[in-house]
């Protein structure tokens, strides 16, 4: 590899990373209350990255460069994806579902009838996020996309009971679609920084 290909290869893993950084100091600051500004710019510069990546294509990544994005991609991914797709949520439902703090929602009694009959669907919906944007990103960052089916296998299967009610399909494809394609985005950054 030429001394030009090594440099420009180290200046595209800095912007990245510079990017992916960006990423993350903006879902954490949007964790506690999603709000579309700020998504907006993280969701633009993830679209940037990939961009970049695609249209400068490095042809070697120092190996530290390489294990630094994939530790801030995989991060960046899966911080990132909780306030993305609550956002999305918000926006699809328009805040009328009231979520729980563990990322389930509360189903509320039909008009007239007993309050106490609230009932919680979804539970866990936060820390199944978390997981399945880590196995989404890995999956992809190791050239294995054929385990996307399996965790949206599993995760249909966990839910099923669930199903029956609109609010919670709604919620769970809305979800589901915007989390993964959130870190399927990521996962093909780091492993198109990987391979070329």
């Amino acid at each position: 590899m030429s001394p030009v290909d090594e440099y420009v290869s180290i200046v595209v893993a800095a912007i990245i990373a510079l990017m992916l950084c960006a990423v993350l100091v903006l879902s954490f600051v949007s964790l506690r209350r999603p709000t579309t500004p700020p998504m907006a710019v993280a969701g633009g510069l993830v679209a940037a990255a990939l961009v970049t990546i695609v249209v400068v294509r490095p042809t070697h990544m120092p190996i530290a460069a390489a294990i630094s994005l994939t530790a801030l991609g995989i991060a960046a991914a899966t911080v990132g994806g909780n306030p993305f797709t609550r956002r999305a949520l918000d926006i699809a439902t328009g805040q009328r579902v009231r979520e729980t703090e563990d990322g389930g929602i509360l189903i509320m009694a039909a008009h007239g009838a007993d309050p106490d009959q609230t009932r919680t669907l979804m539970r866990g919906g936060t820390v199944i996020g978390y997981l399945e944007r880590v196995a989404m990103v890995i999956a992809i960052t190791v050239g294995f996309p054929e385990a996307i089916a399996a965790i949206i296998a599993v995760k249909g299967i966990g839910r099923f009971p669930e199903l029956a009610e609109p609010e919670a399909r709604e919620r769970f494809i809305i979800g589901t679609v915007a989390s993964l394609l959130w870190a399927g985005v990521i996962g093909a950054i780091i492993r198109l920084a990987l391979v070329w």
